[in-house]
């Protein structure tokens, strides 16, 4: 069964057109995302939800042609009428460790089925993720679970309210007058990892104030909305509600 990129510039009438053809023909198209140095690799189903009355699968963390693999398996186990259970642990999906199933909260939906809900022309559609375990067979909410892989599949049962991948309590620089009340207008995701909510007040040093991410994202959850900024990049608003504008951060020289 084939796949697309996302990330490659494919015209979306001709995407379109090809997921149909391919539904038809194979009961779904599995899109792929590739990992940028900041976010993990990830793939999705399209057509379950239409063909088999199933919700779409989605699964993070591996080579493409690894995930590729992985959500055409677990379609095959639905085409033959078994619905996945979520909370179940499965034992031939990997070879040698378990899986399980996790609902994705609709609050998730939008983040990552991009071309789903172009296929759907809606976001109201039910998905199920596949979750992993790491080499010591223990899942991302057990116990000693490596640290090493916590930030390769996000949980999309969860953490709707706050999107970001780093530690709730991340130190993130913001101005004094945010304390005072007012808006984040900009937002920077440094080279280096660090993150800037800037009013569209004077950001000189004496302004910068250290605050915990999660603080700023309870206090705004419209900031969710740049949770996937690339290292590197930056968005910017007129206010709180309007359409965050994206780019890449200039260099400055001095």
């Amino acid at each position: 069964m084939t796949n697309d990129n996302e990330h490659n510039c494919i015209d979306s009438d001709h995407l379109l057109s090809s997921i149909k053809s391919n539904i038809k023909k194979h009961g779904l198209q599995v899109i792929i995302v590739e990992a940028t140095d900041y976010l993990p690799s990830f793939a999705y189903s399209i057509g379950l939800w239409q063909k088999y009355n199933h919700p779409e699968i989605i699964c993070f963390g591996f080579s493409n042609s690894l995930l590729h693999t992985l959500i055409n398996d677990v379609s095959e186990i639905i085409k033959k009428n078994e619905s996945i259970i979520t909370g179940k642990n499965y034992s031939n999906i990997f070879e040698e460790s378990r899986a399980e199933f996790l609902d994705v909260h609709p609050d998730n939906i939008s983040d990552y089925f991009g071309s789903a809900i172009n296929f759907y022309n809606s976001q109201d559609f039910p998905a199920l993720q596949l979750v992993w375990t790491d080499r010591n067979d223990k899942f991302p909410w057990e116990e000693n679970f490596e640290e090493e892989f916590l930030y390769k599949q996000p949980l999309l049962d969860r953490n709707y309210d706050f999107k970001f991948r780093e530690p709730k309590n991340l130190t993130s620089f913001t101005t004094k007058q945010w304390l005072e009340g007012k808006p984040i207008l900009n937002v920077y995701h440094d080279d280096d990892g660090d993150w800037q909510f800037l009013t569209d007040d004077d950001s000189s040093s004496e302004n910068i104030i250290i605050v915990a991410l999660e603080q700023i994202v309870l206090k705004d959850n419209s900031l969710n909305q740049v949770f996937n900024l690339e290292y590197g990049e930056e968005a910017e608003r007129e206010y709180v509600g309007a359409k965050w504008t994206r780019k890449k951060t200039e260099t400055k020289e001095y």
